[in-house]
């Protein structure tokens, strides 16, 4: 018999809404199912188990407030007896469907009222009046704010980047897509984050966690793509797997993350179990990234646009597509030499292009 607690979603996470329960009491569950969905301050994400059972009991109804750790449901494998029944009540913090819209669009912390009872549409404008500074901030905002304060905190930064020669790439990317439909194409997006999964393989100690004073290197690759939101703000899904992918299967991945993240359709494990962060805002015109890095994680590489720009060849000076790449990196877990070495093969690899199929 086990717990099915609330996960964490992030470092920033210590609440989450249960919205949906996808099964009942009674069901037989497989591992990756999706059997939940929880609303945090980043959107609305599905839910999955990582073991085979049968869900012996719900504890938490839909529309309630859980803090992280808090057991959801018990699910016991085929051949355990069904649990003693226990009077101790989860922890959870109740309130009407209409309150948490209210909150939600005004900018509350419901769980500031937790110690009233059950939180009604009444206090929450009340709180809402007496804190207005808190009820125009934005939760993804103050999320972003959170994590990324606890980064400068804690993490030693140290910041590498490289001018790339882009021209082979394109020139091999437009030659490789001359050929196909538009649905087909290949997209530069996808093929720098097959190039930049190409190189952590080969310099893989910049792919983990720094946890518990140790440096994890792990040997699955989930980079996290930095994502814009239609109503502003960026996410970071993992784009799970990406070391098992050519580039048709990134290019298909990649699509199909950008889609359910804007329509708030992630996986828990998206949301969790990225090794890296890349994010390019080249498509903004922003020339250089200097990222803050997501803890646990130990690096970001960021993207800069590709421009035309004057590049020495041997002995003659030429316009070339040019774009700058840079690694944040968290100086527990590497060095510059461990950076500049990631940055080195990037390079390389760009200037194959072949070498990403």
């Amino acid at each position: 018999m086990s717990n099915f607690v609330m996960p964490s979603l992030g470092a920033d996470m210590e609440s989450a809404v249960l919205m949906e329960w996808l099964v009942k009491e009674g069901d037989h569950v497989t591992k990756g199912q999706v059997v939940a969905e929880v609303e945090t301050s980043k959107g609305v994400i599905e839910i999955e188990v990582f073991e085979e059972g049968i869900i012996e009991k719900i504890l938490i109804k839909e529309e309630t407030e859980c803090t992280v750790g808090t057991p959801l449901a018990y699910i016991r494998t085929a051949d355990e007896k069904p649990p003693q029944e226990t009077t101790e009540e989860p922890q959870r913090i109740k309130a009407s469907p209409a309150a948490r819209r209210k909150a939600k669009e005004m900018g509350v912390d419901i769980a500031s009222l937790a110690a009233t009872g059950e939180i009604n549409l009444a206090n929450v404008e009340k709180l809402a009046v007496q804190t207005p500074k808190l009820a125009t901030s934005d939760g993804m905002r103050q999320a972003i704010a959170k994590a990324m304060s606890r980064s400068n905190a804690q993490i030693p930064h140290y910041y590498l980047s490289t001018s790339i020669n882009m021209t082979p790439a394109l020139a091999w990317l437009e030659n490789f897509n001359a050929n196909r439909t538009i649905t087909q194409r290949i997209l530069p997006a996808a093929l720098l984050i097959r190039a930049v999964v190409k190189a952590l393989k080969e310099v893989p100690q910049l792919n983990g966690f720094w946890e518990d004073n140790e440096h994890r290197i792990s040997e699955s690759i989930h980079p996290g793509i930095a994502i814009a939101l239609r109503k502003g703000g960026l996410i970071t899904p993992a784009l799970m797997n990406a070391h098992e992918m050519g580039l048709d299967e990134t290019m298909h991945a990649l699509g199909d993350l950008i889609t359910r993240t804007r329509s708030t359709k992630l996986r828990n494990s998206e949301m969790t179990q990225q090794t890296i962060t890349i994010t390019n805002l080249g498509d903004l015109g922003v020339e250089s990234v200097l990222g803050v890095i997501y803890p646990p994680q130990v690096a970001l590489v960021g993207l800069g646009r590709i421009m035309d720009a004057p590049w020495a060849q041997e002995d003659t000076l030429c316009v070339r597509k040019v774009m700058q790449a840079t690694l944040a990196g968290d100086h527990r877990a590497t060095d510059g030499r461990t950076g500049g070495l990631f940055l080195e093969k990037l390079n390389h690899i760009l200037q194959n292009p072949q070498e990403l199929l």
